[in-house]
This record gives C-alpha cells, structure tokens and sequence, in this order.
C-alpha cells in the first residue's frame, strides 16, 4: 500500500485505477492537493474509507529527504498513530459555503491594498485624512474638483483609476455577504451560533461551513487551540513558559472571532459582565479580546454539539448594603488534608 500511494500520486483522480483494488483505506496528506476533498467524495463513493491528514501532522514522521516515497512513508507511519486527528471530507455544500468566505476575504483584501495604495500616494503629496474607511470620502473629493492642482496630471489619472476599481469592488462585496447570510439562514448550527454574543451574521457562517465536524475535538479547548488562540508553551524540564497566542489554524475564523470579541468588549454588555469587568481592569484591551475570543470560540463549539440556543446566566451582584453581625462569633475552620496528600510515612504534603 506504501508503494502504491505514491506511485499512484498523480492517478488519485482516475476512477479506473480505484476501481480495480478491493475495499481498502487510502490516506494521504492535503499538502499539494487543491482537490483533496473532491477526490475523496469520488473514492470514498467507490466503497473505500478515504482519510485527510493534515500536512504539519504527517510532517513530523518524514525522515531526512522530501519526496513521493518519503511522504508515503511518513503518511503511513502517521496513520497507525491512534491519537492522530483526520480532516473530515467536506460536502459539496459545504466546500461551497466555506469557499465564498474565501471569495470575501479576497475582495476585503483587494479593497484594503488599494485603498492603502491610494492613502500613500496622496500622502506623499501632503494630503493625509483621518483612518478610517468612511474618511476616504474626502480623498475622493479632492480627486473629483478640477480646480485642485495638488496632484500632477500623470498620477492623478491614475488615483482616479484606483477610485473606480473601490467603487466597482463595493457592490461586491455587499453581494457575496448576502449569499453568506442567505446560506445562514438555512443552516441549523448557523441559527444557533447566531444567539451568542459578538457572533454577527458573518462570524456563524463561517464557523459552521469550515467547522464541518465538532465532534472531532474532544472539548472546546481543543477547538480554541486548533484556532491558534491559546498562548504559545516553550518549556523544559517541568518550567513552561506561556507566550503569545499561538496563531495556528485557520487565521481568517480566528480574526472573526477576536473582532467580535472586540465588539463585546466595546458594548454595555462589558459593564454588566463581572469577569469582563476585571479582565479590562487587570489587562491591555487586545489581551483582553483574545482572551474572550478564546472563550467565544469554546462557547460556539458546545454550542454546535448540542445544537440549542445560547441562553446568558445572569450576572450576579452583591448588595452593597453592610449586612448584619452574624449571631455567633466565626470560628477558624482547621484545615483538613485529603488522603492522597499524605506520604507513605504519615507525613503532610502539599498538593
């Protein structure tokens, strides 16, 4: 099977070849296969049991050099692992939804290139306007009067030619994020996803078309640091040391996730939330949000396993009223050792 996973490397898509073995488990890495997933669904519907390894899995078996018979080897080593996590094959649907997110990311990212093109080049002229993207108005204005000369001829025909690319991506992108909530409204994790605070109508969709399968993680911690939301651990010898968040996985999902934290903690619902509360007081706002949108994103998977709504448990508040003198004088408690603090030779020990 080894040999013939990389022999067979550039056939995957020949249902020919697959139809001629016995039901079997093929397993390979997505490192170089744009349809990974596509041509799972086809062998998978030729009775095999197709598995996805993810590449920085299946990397840490390769042994010395990289080539097809080296990634069969470490894809096989990988395999028999029996704590190893697989991609689960997406749908059609699915592969659809979570590709328009791609769709959108690209034209956000066209419209921020062009815009800082256009800020840069009319600042370099002296003309600088607040950040902002309503600000670039003003930018627009001064290009459109005739009567400004600020700007030579040559570059001002084409910071015009910039203006009407920004005017022709707009419309755009208002119409993919209407597909997204469109397919939203249709998808049951999306509704209920939808319930949690700082989840607006892109941040559900995306979570529930890229994270096909929940059930993969065995708890919301491990969905959290799959996102790369969880501090960055270097240590040895017992001595961990806690970094910046580690900022693995899908980055597009976990930038969603930390500007809706964003929005929370800008929101009344900040002041009423007591954990909130001392969060902002003890840490930088940026902390602050990646710590809650490690939270969200534990929330938003033990929502998707058990597909209800969000309900939000009242904060409870002390009455700042003195209260009364107890009845009794307190006594000091003593403290009681639990049987596995105790040595062999009767001896207290800290837990």
């Amino acid at each position: 099977m080894r040999q013939g996973l990389w022999r067979c490397a550039g056939r995957c898509a020949d249902g020919r070849f697959w139809r001629s073995l016995p039901s079997c488990r093929p397993v390979w890495s997505g490192s170089r296969r744009a349809r990974r997933h596509t041509t799972g669904r086809e062998i998978t519907n030729l009775g095999h049991r197709v598995r996805l390894i993810p590449p920085a899995y299946a990397k840490a078996y390769l042994r010395r050099n990289k080539n097809d018979a080296a990634d069969a080897a470490a894809i096989c080593e990988a395999v028999g692992r029996p704590s190893m996590r697989f991609v689960t094959i997406k749908t059609e649907v699915q592969q659809a939804a979570a590709g328009i997110h791609k769709v959108r990311e690209m034209l956000i990212k066209q419209r921020t290139m062009l815009t800082n093109t256009l800020r840069g080049l009319m600042a370099e002229f002296g003309i600088v306007v607040a950040e902002g993207h309503h600000h670039l108005s003003e930018l627009v204005a001064i290009l459109a009067d005739p009567a400004d000369q600020r700007i030579p001829a040559p570059l001002h025909d084409g910071l015009r030619a910039i203006v009407e690319t920004l005017r022709g991506l707009e419309p755009r992108i208002e119409r993919v994020e209407k597909q997204i909530v469109a397919w939203g409204r249709d998808n049951a994790s999306c509704r209920h996803l939808i319930t949690l605070p700082g989840y607006g109508p892109i941040l559900p969709s995306a979570m529930a078309a890229i994270a096909v399968d929940p059930a993969a993680f065995t708890s919301g911690r491990h969905f959290s640091a799959s996102l790369g939301l969880v501090p960055r651990q270097d240590g040895t010898g017992g001595k961990v040391k806690l970094g910046p968040i580690s900022k693995r996985g899908n980055g597009y999902l976990r930038r969603l996730l930390v500007n809706g934290a964003m929005a929370v903690l800008c929101s009344r619902h900040a002041k009423h939330d007591p954990w909130l509360a001392k969060l902002r007081e003890r840490k930088p706002r940026k902390l602050a949000a990646c710590a809650l949108a490690n939270k969200l994103a534990r929330i938003g998977w033990a929502v998707m396993m058990r597909q209800e709504d969000f309900h939000s448990r009242a904060p409870t508040s002390r009455s700042l009223t003195p209260c009364s003198p107890p009845s009794r004088p307190l006594r000091a408690r003593r403290r009681r050792w639990p049987a596995a603090s105790l040595d062999r030779g009767g001896a207290r020990r800290h837990p």
